[in-house]
Order: structure tokens, then sequence, then C-alpha cells
């Protein structure tokens, strides 16, 4: 299992980019204060290639969000939300963010890495996986549904979007705390879903700290496999 290491101590000062990425551990933020970070990141990025790539690791204070689809119905109405809801420019519907939640927000230029946003997808799913087996967790994909769960319980969703090949948002997983307020909407537009958490897949208590410093350190290993399988196909043409 991951566990806390000297690293931790420094955790939340932005590191040197390894293997072209830059995590930066940003702590408790309002959701439009994280927005525009990543909005003024990814224009620069647009404009300078040279940049490197960025992880923004985070908890957000309660929100709820909704991306761009005319379908609006998995808020329920949204009138009775107990927190602030946002429209967003990313895929997918209703979901809830806040304390006990880790977020990451990979600002990745996909130009570099096949522009091929279903890969892309694949790797942070494939990242969470195997992070979550280092706790002991079994999560896996399920058909025809972005995310990661634990049978038919899910624990983290997945919702991006990709502006001139940069993509923007990421991942919500579900650490510890209250999930009650997905009670409020359908998350992620899924009928029934139950939601779940490290904490309560293992009975153990972890700080959103301690898990996204752990994260860090499988993201800086692994963000080269999204680049080598795209190396590896243009060999292959």
């Amino acid at each position: 299992m991951n566990s806390p290491s000297v690293a931790a101590e420094t955790f939340g000062v932005a590191r040197e980019a390894v293997a072209g990425l830059r995590v930066r551990w940003l702590g408790r933020m309002e959701f439009t204060s994280a927005l525009a970070l990543q909005e003024e990141i990814a224009a620069k990025k647009s404009k300078d290639r040279s940049l490197s790539d960025e992880l923004l690791l985070l908890e957000h204070e309660p929100v709820y969000t909704i991306g761009r689809t005319p379908d609006r119905s998995s808020l329920l109405g949204a009138a009775h939300l107990p927190h602030p809801l946002f429209s967003i420019n990313r895929g997918g519907q209703a979901t809830y963010h806040g304390p006990g939640q880790l977020m990451g927000y990979p600002i990745i230029n996909l130009r570099g890495c096949g522009q091929d946003l279903h890969r892309y997808l694949r790797w942070i799913e494939q990242l969470l996986i195997e992070f979550l087996a280092d706790y002991g967790i079994a999560a896996s994909r399920r058909e025809s549904l972005t995310g990661v769960w634990v049978e038919n319980r899910k624990i983290a969703s997945i919702g991006v979007g990709v502006r001139h090949w940069i993509t923007m948002h990421g991942f919500a997983l579900n650490v510890c705390g209250d999930l009650s307020p997905f009670n409020h909407i359908v998350p992620c537009g899924i009928n029934k879903v139950a939601m779940t958490s490290i904490e309560k897949e293992t009975g153990n208590k972890f700080s959103v700290v301690e898990i996204g410093e752990a994260l860090e350190r499988l993201a800086l290993d692994r963000i080269t496999d999204l680049r080598i399988a795209y190396e590896e196909q243009l060999i292959k043409v």
C-alpha cells in the first residue's frame, strides 16, 4: 500500500516538471478560482507548446456542476440544491464536489498523445484503477460508462473538456467524508447509482492530502504511458 513519505512534507509546493508533467497541490479552493486557473494555464499552453503539462490536485468547497448538455434532468430541477451549481465546458451530467474528495485536473496537450480523447479517458481510468489497487480496492471500468467503479458502486467520476487539444477538468476521487450531497441529484445521470469512497471500501481513514501525495507519485510514473502508446503507433505507421 502507498503510505505517506518524506515528500508529503513538501506536498503543496509546485514541483519541477518530471517527465514533462508539473504537479501542484492547491489545497481547498473555490470552484470558480480553480476554473479560472485551468483556463489561464490552458490558454498559455495553446500559445506556447513548449510549456509542461500540468496536473492540479485540490479539494473543492461544496459545489454541483453539470456539463454541456441540453438534458438537465440529472439535476432534478436544481432549485432544491443545497450548494451552488455551475454549468461548465465538460462532457457529462450532474455531479457533486466537496470536502473529502480529491480533484485532479490534468491540463495536457493531446497533440503529443495522438489527439485521441478516447485514449486519454482510458488513461485516467487506468491510473485510478491501478492507484486504488494499492489500497486493496478492486476497481474497474463499466462498459459504456466513463468512470471508475467497485462492483456496482462508483468511486471516481471523470468529465473532461478539450480546447485546441488542451485538456481541462478531469477526475473526482471520493476519499472520505459525507457522500449525502449526491442524494440531491442523479449522479452522472445514472439512476440508483451508489456512491462509495476509499474510506467506505477499506474501513480506514485517509486524508485527501495523503491520497493526493500518493497519487502524484503514480501520475508522474504513468504520464509517459499516454505518450509512449502514441509514439509506438507512429513507428508502426
